[in-house]
């Protein structure tokens, strides 16, 4: 019999940031009570044989006992440890001279900085004065502390000019300083709060000549009306696997949603304090949500007649804008529950 195994990954403390691509939608920040890590891993350990439990959605280590936190994690996972992944707080670590020990001290030797653009641009885009100052720092402070800093770059048509000068910026210092130093640019999914930034989505013709050779996947990446003309006579559905190995994101308010996109009312399988055990895992099991039920009863080429653009130039991979076409129309389907949980 196959295992069954599941990653819990819980918004326990919150977010410093309101970034506006955040692919997962801005959620108010509430601090869950005493104990909830328990009972949620008790809500699910009579029906998955291993559980990773991550008490951080959106900022790592949000929290000022994060080493104590990290030490919950892995003592109430079940028959599974969490990965560190390259994901760090970079608010913590300008703030906090003992984080960075304490990274290396569990295995991270890569930490993901995110930038939009210069000073007045990455503030705005974070949604913190002081933003570009700090993830600068944080990236000086990471070389110093001996760990490598991957700068990932978020283009769109506002800001293209601006990741351009970051390259260049980012290049000086792995020449001179860090030469394991990664830099990458992707346009993001066009999921959450990105999706309203679909307007200045980068034209596939815009792509600086000087970007293209570290821009992610850039051989794989289609204009929208290429992506149209590939689905434009898809008959199949919208298909979201149910494997082996489930990822959930928990609210702080405990609703529960696959991490396949963002979290809003269409995509939620339930609520782990009104929901019975018996009856939320067997949904969780077999994809019962508004979302999946309604992707039964639409196909891809349906969905590109109805939300698709055949002119546009604005840049895609295959699987973000199927997601997006998706998502346009559960918006349609559920106007009055498109609201972030």
């Amino acid at each position: 019999m196959e295992e069954k195994a599941l990653n819990l990954v819980v918004d326990m403390y919150g977010c410093p940031n309101r970034c506006l691509h955040c692919w997962l939608g801005h959620m108010p920040n509430r601090r869950m009570e005493e104990g909830s890590d328990r009972f949620i891993v008790d809500f699910f350990s009579p029906y998955f044989d291993k559980i990773a439990y991550y008490s951080w959605l959106r900022e790592p280590d949000y929290c000022d006992h994060y080493e104590e936190r990290w030490q919950r994690d892995l003592e109430i996972s079940k028959n599974a440890v969490p990965e560190r992944f390259e994901l760090a707080s970079f608010y913590r670590i300008v703030r906090d001279e003992k984080y960075i020990p304490f990274l290396k001290s569990v295995g991270v030797k890569k930490v993901q900085l995110t930038f939009f653009g210069l000073e007045s641009t990455q503030d705005k885009y974070v949604g913190r004065k002081g933003a570009y100052r700090e993830v600068m720092l944080a990236g000086e402070l990471l070389i110093r502390g001996g760990i490598v800093p991957r700068w990932q770059c978020f283009i769109n048509e506002e800001n293209r000019d601006e990741i351009v000068q970051l390259f260049r910026m980012a290049m000086e210092i792995k020449k001179d300083r860090c030469p394991e130093l990664e830099f990458f640019v992707h346009e993001g999914s066009c999921e959450g709060e990105n999706r309203k930034l679909y307007p200045i989505r980068i034209l596939k013709h815009h792509i600086p000549d000087e970007l293209k050779e570290v821009y992610l996947d850039y051989d794989h990446i289609l204009s929208e009306a290429q992506c149209c003309r590939t689905l434009l006579n898809d008959s199949s559905s919208p298909f979201f696997e149910i494997g082996a190995e489930i990822t959930l994101n928990i609210s702080n308010r405990f609703d529960v949603f696959y991490n396949f996109t963002h979290m809003t009312d269409p995509w939620k399988i339930g609520n782990l304090k009104s929901d019975e055990p018996g009856e939320l895992v067997p949904s969780i099991l077999s994809g019962n949500t508004p979302a999946l039920n309604a992707a039964m009863q639409c196909t891809w080429s349906e969905l590109t007649r109805e939300h698709g653009d055949p002119s546009s130039d604005r840049v895609f991979g295959l699987e973000d804008y199927k997601m997006y076409l998706f998502n346009e129309y559960l918006s349609r389907r559920f106007p009055a529950k498109e609201r972030t949980s």
